[in-house]
Parts: C-alpha cells; structure tokens; sequence
C-alpha cells in the first residue's frame, strides 16, 4: 500500500495579479502536495481580498519576517516587485524554507551571489519562476536538440515583441534601474531567451544594442543581440515594448529540420512546429511529433517539477547555475550595449561594475548614445 503525498506547507508573499492568477491555480492543482498555509502583503485590504479567495483559513501577515517565525512554511512563494525578491528570498532562505520567486530572481549578479551564499548556509533552494521550460513542448524539443535528432543547430531567433503603454509605466517601480533591474531586457524577454538557453546549451559571445525610443523610462524599451553558442550556433534576440503585433517566438534552423516556437505568453504543444529538410525521410519527421500529453507551460508545470525535487531532496530546476546563467546572460547584454564592444560568458566577475548592476553605472548610456 502506497503512502499518500506528502504535503507541504506554503506561503506566499505578495498576492498581486501574478500570485491569483498564476501561484494560486497551481497551487490549487497540486493540493494533494501542497497546503497555503499564510500570505503577506503590505496592503491590508489586497491582503484581506486575497484571503477571502484563497480561503479565510490562510493566515494574513503584513510582515514577512512574522510570517515566517510564526508558520515556518516549507516553500515560499514570491511575488513581489523585483526590488524585494534579494531580500526576501535570503529571508526565507534563512528560515529554511525552499522558494520559487517571479523573475528576476534579483537585480544583479552581486545579489545572486548573495542568495547562492544563503542557500549554502540553509541547505535549501531558490528558484527562478520561468515557466516556459516546463511545458511538454519545451521538454520534447529540448531532447530533440539534445540527442541530435534534429541535426547541429545552426542559426537561431528569439523574439519578445510585445507592447506596453504609458499607464503602464506609470507604476513607480517599473523602467527604473534600482526597482526593476532594466527594461524588457529583464522585465520582458527574459521568459524567451530563458528558453533559447534551456534548448541551445551555453553560450559564448554577445553583443548588443539597447535605445530608449518612446517611454520615459530609466532603462530601455529594446534591445538587440547577435549571440554566438558554444555549440557554433549563432542567434538573434529582440526584447521590445515597443510592438503593436505582439508576439513571443523562438526558432532554431538545425541541419536536418526547423523547429519553431510561436505563441504570446504560454505555450502548448500546438504551438510547437518542426518542418524537416528536404533530405529527411517522412518515417523520421514523423517521430518528431510532439508527445501524445499536453502539458502547458506554467507555473503549475514549474511547481511540479520543484515539488518533485523537494521530495527527492535534490536541487530543484530554475535554481543555482541554471538560474544564474539567465541573469548573466542579461547582464552581459547589458555591458555589450553598453560599451559597445563583445561580451564573452564568464567575464562579468567581483569588481566588474556590471557585477554590481545591470547598468554598470552608466545610467547616463541613452544620453551619450544620442550624443
């Protein structure tokens, strides 16, 4: 006779539209291995609205640090505006508790390494919410690059053109350095070329363009890059707010087939296309097909797997190098925009100013770049 699922209890901080309308629906799906057992928010009243919806049993905190001493949850999730998520995550780190916080992680390489440092301590684990990995049709993919069913992967596009307007800027903390952590570059297309590293393997050289062409706005509304994979694999990426046609994709041309990724804000297998080369049999294009089980890409799919790895005791995925590697990747666009010169991985260490902040003090960069 099996035992049943062992639950855990949870938490979560910050109960805006990305906790009820992501957090909350996963949570509800795995309730067979998950209990909400608190949430905090600044705000009384969103607080109080939370909780009625979630259910009156969750106990309501306005303060982290008492939510924690007074429930000990054994995963926290986070969803608060990206200036909070280093601290809080060291937090709940310190507490013991495992987190799954909403990207960025943090807002710069400094203060990652601030969290691996406090994982270390702890022996839990932080992970980075991209829920684009987890879909089925993600996983397939990737194993089809991975085992070179596809044939070596040769030129690759990632695009993040979505559209965002004044309103939306004029909350405080987004499109400056010291909230946010940059523009689209980290706020937006992050989810993309999140994917683009999860399916291509490490990188090599990046450079970059970065403007402010509409918004007032600290940081940038686009960026561009030409990135050269270890693989020999070479890549565009476009991170834009700027567009009124919105949509997220990601192809990658390889030697026998293209496989290409095309949706908005969540994936599904039906949105996953291979179109084979004109030298490969119909009998091998067929096995390309996507899996018979649909799993859309979410944050219950993420959720799955971190519980999975929580049960397992073993570090769940999104967290340690492969969280680190998105933030460096982001990083590094960054400091190739702005110093107009390539970046090669591994270079931004300790007492690289792009180490410390993803403007690398050069919050002047839109002014000399029009100069």
């Amino acid at each position: 006779m099996s035992l049943p699922p062992v639950r855990r209890r949870v938490a979560v901080v910050g109960t805006g539209a990305i906790v009820t309308g992501g957090h909350l629906p996963a949570l509800r799906a795995h309730a067979d291995r998950t209990e909400l057992v608190a949430a905090v928010d600044v705000d009384q009243g969103r607080l109080d609205a939370f909780r009625a919806e979630a259910g009156e049993r969750v106990a309501g905190f306005t303060s982290m640090s008492a939510m924690l001493d007074a429930v000990r949850p054994d995963l926290v999730l986070i969803g608060t505006p990206p200036s909070l998520h280093r601290e809080q995550t060291v937090a709940a780190l310190g507490a013991g508790a495992w987190v799954l916080c909403e990207k960025p992680l943090c807002l710069s390489l400094a203060e990652y390494d601030e969290i691996a440092a406090a994982e270390e301590a702890s022996g839990a684990y932080a992970s980075v919410v991209f829920q684009h990995r987890y879909g089925s049709g993600a996983a397939h993919a990737r194993e089809l690059i991975a085992r070179g069913e596809l044939g070596a992967p040769l030129v690759a596009h990632c695009q993040t053109t979505w559209h965002r307007d004044a309103a939306y800027y004029s909350v405080p903390w987004r499109g400056r350095w010291a909230t946010e952590g940059g523009g689209p570059t980290m706020g937006h297309g992050i989810h993309q070329y999140d994917l683009l590293l999860h399916l291509l393997g490490e990188w090599e050289e990046i450079r970059a363009m970065a403007a402010r062409l509409v918004h007032d706005t600290e940081s940038e509304d686009v960026s561009t890059a030409l990135v050269r994979f270890r693989n020999g694999a070479l890549a565009t990426v476009v991170n834009s707010v700027l567009s009124p046609d919105e949509v997220s994709r990601i192809r990658v041309d390889c030697a026998d087939a293209t496989v290409e990724l095309t949706h908005l804000y969540g994936h599904v297998n039906d949105d996953w296309t291979y179109t084979p080369a004109r030298h490969v049999p119909a009998e091998r294009a067929a096995a390309w097909r996507a899996p018979a089980h649909d799993v859309p890409s979410s944050h219950t799919a993420q959720l799955d797997a971190l519980l999975d790895a929580h049960d397992a005791g073993r570090r769940p995925p999104g967290s340690g190098r492969e969280a680190r590697g998105t933030l460096e990747f982001a990083a590094a666009l960054y400091k190739a925009a702005f110093t107009g010169r390539p970046v090669r991985a591994g270079e931004i260490v300790p007492g690289d100013p792009f180490h410390e902040a993803m403007h690398g003090g050069r919050t002047d960069w839109a002014s000399k770049e029009r100069a």
